[in-house]
């Protein structure tokens, strides 16, 4: 099945968009999310894109205080200290709608047409959930509320990771070659774990200037 990419706008109706900020950051040295970004911080780039995407926004975080200048609802795992399945299930257990759309926050080339077809995919599934090379993309995925039942069962048990409620659940893979009809490069699935990441994402943002590009990887435009 090839993905089809046009005629897509709008905010994606039935769909919370969940943006993950429980990371200690530790090979960063500091919050990544609060980095200096485009005029702002990290987390405001994805804010904004998700807030254009979805018609709820949540943000997944122990720490609200810390991202008060970002208008969206924060809320905070209930099951603390067991990582980002933990944080996954918050989101979706707070969401107003049936499915979430959940990213890390220091995703900065999100493609937004990727996005909406894997979001399209939800409707006779409980997981949509990308696979590339080097294996799946649970922290750039789709998820229904039926998950939220297996997910429990995983935390009260202190099964962390995310794929471990997977077999009591639907779930449609999405492959290497669909992604690639789309986001060739994969550069949905970077993240910014370092000093050197962060400052290689500069120097690409620097000289980044196709307008027809910043349509598929998101709504950022500018240097930072």
């Amino acid at each position: 099945m090839k993905a089809s990419v046009s005629g897509k706008s709008g905010r994606i109706a039935g769909v919370t968009g969940v943006i993950l900020a429980g990371g200690k950051s530790s090979r960063m040295g500091s919050n990544k999310a609060l980095l200096p970004f485009q005029g702002g911080r990290f987390i405001e780039a994805i804010y904004r894109q998700f807030a254009e995407l979805f018609p709820e926004v949540l943000l997944v975080t122990n720490n609200p205080e810390q991202y008060s200048f970002l208008p969206c609802r924060k809320v905070i795992d209930l099951y603390p200290g067991l990582g980002a399945l933990s944080g996954l299930h918050a989101g979706l257990h707070h969401a107003a709608f049936q499915h979430i759309f959940a990213v890390a926050c220091d995703m900065p080339w999100l493609n937004n047409t990727l996005i909406r077809w894997l979001a399209s995919l939800r409707h006779n599934c409980d997981v949509v959930i990308p696979k590339v090379e080097n294996g799946l993309e649970p922290l750039h995925a789709l998820y229904g509320k039926k998950c939220l039942g297996p997910m429990e069962e995983a935390l009260s048990t202190n099964r962390r990771r995310i794929i471990s409620f997977f077999p009591q659940v639907r779930v449609q893979q999405f492959g290497p070659g669909q992604i690639a009809e789309i986001d060739p490069a994969f550069d949905s699935f970077r993240n910014v774990n370092t000093p050197e990441d962060y400052y290689q994402l500069r120097a690409e943002y620097s000289v980044f200037s196709s307008e027809d590009h910043g349509k598929e990887c998101g709504q950022i435009r500018k240097a930072c």
